[in-house]
């Protein structure tokens, strides 16, 4: 038998669910579904509570030989013991999910791209729907089923309806949005002394190099991450180091693009704030004040936000409706969320955002956006 499974959160952690469905992997019939909301909780532990559910299903049914599908490399990755559970609310989850599998008298598993696991998706998606208080979802979400041709055209409208994103429900927003999952690069020596740091090419610190592996893996079990999902990144080597963490992590590939480098603070370069705003006080005083002021010989808040409006509608043209990891700098990231909260200038002095921090920002086909996701650091705080 085959077992797809998924699980998603919808803020991670935030409202999550899991789906699984069980194939004959003969004719390809549906066996049976399962899919549950779980309340608050994150991306990996909806993923292992899918496969919980379908190891559970497929013993059930009495399958000697199993396949797992999953579009969650973490996940294939732990359970074929080449990768460590170190994170103490997954350990238990896939204690439970090997005394399953030794059930079997064969069991495999297979990473498969996002797209090829949209019936588990499409259950999941049910599942915090139904969660969300949607009347008549629930019961759809534990169902048994003897092929996947049982569906009437009225439960097709309906999945329709659950999967559309929750932003649309509420701002009217159409079309299917490129998610932008922003990362901030990894500590170097200039941003431990808190020093302007712009075109200078320095590398990540010990420390840096951690928090780009630790982000990278963070992002290789969010739901849809996978080998074909882009790594957009600046030309920068901080950020092209943090990138191939990422890519380790994801199995996918990195592309530079220049637009997102970052601003260039010109004769400042490698001064604190205070140095430079003792060396010049007039111009300091105005370039904080105006983005439209350059530092000398440098460049202007105004120039690289248009510099990255133009990088993102590059991204759209290209990626539009898919996911897209961007791995850049402190003032192009906050760029990229202003445009998804229509905001003026000043949020680039009252945004923080750290090293290594994960924000997500989607931008739809008809101009909407939403920002889904802040200057998350989660993922550095993980044993």
């Amino acid at each position: 038998m085959i077992v797809e499974a998924d699980g998603g959160s919808r803020g991670n952690p935030g409202p999550a669910g899991y789906g699984a469905v069980v194939f004959d992997a003969g004719s390809g019939d549906v066996l049976a579904e399962d899919a549950e909301g779980l309340g608050v909780t994150t991306n990996n532990v909806a993923e292992y509570q899918g496969l919980l559910a379908g190891l559970r299903a497929a013993r059930r049914l009495g399958a000697s030989a199993v396949e797992v599908r999953m579009d969650s490399k973490l996940v294939v990755e732990q359970m074929s013991g080449r990768w460590q559970v170190k994170h103490p609310a997954l350990k238990p989850l896939v204690v439970e999910a090997r005394e399953l599998a030794g059930g079997f008298d064969r069991i495999t598993y297979q990473w498969i791209p996002r797209a090829s696991n949209a019936h588990a998706d499409r259950l999941a998606n049910e599942a915090m729907d139904a969660q969300a208080g949607n009347p008549g979802k629930a019961e759809r979400a534990h169902r048994p089923a003897t092929s996947a041709q049982g569906r009437t055209s009225a439960d097709t409208a309906e999945v329709s309806e659950l999967l559309s994103p929750s932003p649309q429900q509420w701002t009217g927003a159409t079309g299917t949005p490129t998610r932008l999952l922003l990362l901030r690069h990894g500590q170097t020596e200039l941003s431990v002394d808190r020093r302007y740091s712009g075109r200078g090419d320095v590398p990540l610190t010990a420390l840096g190099e951690r928090q780009a592996k630790a982000a990278g893996q963070r992002l290789a079990g969010i739901g849809g991450i996978d080998a074909a999902t882009p790594v957009v990144v600046s030309p920068l080597g901080r950020a092209r180091q943090t990138a191939d963490a990422v890519v380790e992590a994801t199995g996918g590939q990195a592309v530079v693009h220049d637009g997102l480098t970052e601003t260039d603070f010109g004769s400042w370069e490698r001064l604190t704030f205070g140095e430079a705003a003792a060396r010049d006080p007039e111009l300091h005083a105005r370039w904080l004040a105006d983005p439209a002021v350059p530092a000398p010989d440098g460049e202007s808040f105004d120039a690289v936000h248009r510099r990255v409006r133009r990088a993102r509608d590059e991204l759209i043209a290209r990626y539009g409706g898919a996911d897209v990891i961007v791995v850049s700098h402190v003032t192009p990231i906050k760029s990229l969320l202003r445009m998804g909260l229509d905001a003026g200038p000043a949020l680039l002095h009252r945004l923080h955002l750290d090293l290594a921090s994960l924000s997500v920002v989607e931008f739809y086909p008809d101009g909407h956006a939403s920002v889904r996701l802040v200057n998350d650091t989660s993922h550095l705080s993980a044993p």
